[in-house]
Parts: structure tokens; sequence; C-alpha cells
């Protein structure tokens, strides 16, 4: 009897996976990774912190962080516009947990939060460099609706005086959280419980109070 050809078949390996799609995922992941390792080192040491420090907390190599942001101005128009988008998702989940006037000072704490903590920014932003021109606008087109949604309940409700605009509230927290010289964040931080009391028609101040007054 004649052998039995063998057949030959191919070894099954399931899907498979598009190279350059791997690269592009890739990318994508080390994107997100240098932008969220950014937001975090700009926090501490200012926007003018070393590129190893963000590269080496991103998990990259520097050659990866000038390959997608060739300029430190593109990784500072990154993270601002990625924590502008933030700033909006907690407008959204905090006008949906909280009553209107607690979700209106919980997102100007976060608003707060995110102007104050970029030592370098106000002088990067003043520097004509035309990678900043339309930052400004972008993030007034971005946060003044979300703003004007959580100011707008706090009116409704009897808590927010009326005569101040969402767009007046971005702007003076933004001039109140500059740094100034020889000053502490503590000095920031009172100056907007200031303004958020003064804003207020009548308010349970439980965020923003002070807590050497409760025994007084």
């Amino acid at each position: 009897m004649a052998p039995q050809s063998a057949r030959t078949t191919a070894p099954s390996t399931g899907p498979s996976i598009d190279p350059s799609r791997r690269q592009r995922s890739d990318a994508k992941r080390n994107v997100v990774a240098l932008v969220e390792a950014a937001k975090t080192v700009f926090a501490g040491s200012g926007v003018d912190a070393p590129a190893k420090e963000i590269t080496d907390r991103a998990g990259v190599g520097v050659g990866t962080l000038y390959r997608h942001f060739p300029r430190r101005s593109d990784l500072i128009v990154a993270v601002l516009q990625h924590e502008i988008d933030e700033c909006v998702e907690a407008a959204e989940e905090l006008g949906t947990t909280l009553s209107p006037w607690e979700a209106l000072m919980g997102w100007i704490e976060r608003f707060t939060d995110f102007v104050g903590t970029k030592r370098g920014l106000a002088a990067a932003l003043h520097s004509g460099d035309p990678a900043y021109d339309d930052l400004p606008q972008h993030l007034m087109d971005r946060l003044e609706p979300a703003v004007q949604t959580l100011l707008a309940r706090a009116v409704d409700d009897g808590y927010a005086r009326d005569d101040v605009t969402a767009r007046e509230v971005l702007m003076t927290i933004a001039l109140i959280c500059q740094p100034v010289h020889g000053g502490q964040p503590s000095f920031n931080q009172r100056m907007t419980r200031v303004f958020m009391e003064g804003l207020a028609l009548r308010a349970p101040m439980t965020r923003l109070s002070n807590p050497a007054n409760k025994d007084r």
C-alpha cells in the first residue's frame, strides 16, 4: 500500500495583529503616560522641570518625549488641554452628585488646584510662544459653559448672587491663584475663600471654611 501523503497545515496562530496598529497603540499609550507624568511633575517642580524627571515617571526614554513633543510648549499645551477636559468632566460629575452650592465650591477648588499648581506657567504663557495663542480662548470655550451650569443651579437655589457671570468667576480665580512673590499657597487659598464668601448669598461654607474659626 502506498504511504498516505502527509498533509501539511500551517499552525494556528490566532488573529494576526497589524504591526502598524500595534505601533499606533504603543504611541498612544506613551503620549498618555507622558502627559500624566508631566502633569504631576509640573505640579511639583514647575513647567521647566528637567525632561528626564518626566520621562522617568512616564517609564519611557527621552527620545520618546521629544518625538511626540518636540518643544516644551507642545507638552505644556497638551497637559493644559488634558486638565481642561478633566475640569469639564469634574463639573458634570459634581453637578450630579452634590448640592448646587457644594458642587460649585467643589469645582472651584478643582480649578484652583489646576491653576495654582503650575509654577512658571504664567511666565510661559506670556513668553510670546505662538503655541499658546489659542489656549486662553480654548479654556474659556470649554470651561465657561460648565461653570455656567453650576453657577445657575446655585443661583436658582438661592445660594449664589446673580450678578456675577461664569466668565468673571473663571477670570477672578485665575488671577487670585497667580503666585505671589514670597507668598505661600495658603495665601491664594485664603483669598479664594474670601471671593467665595462674597459670591454667596446664604451658604454653609463647609468646603472652604477656615477650621481656625470653628470654635469662635
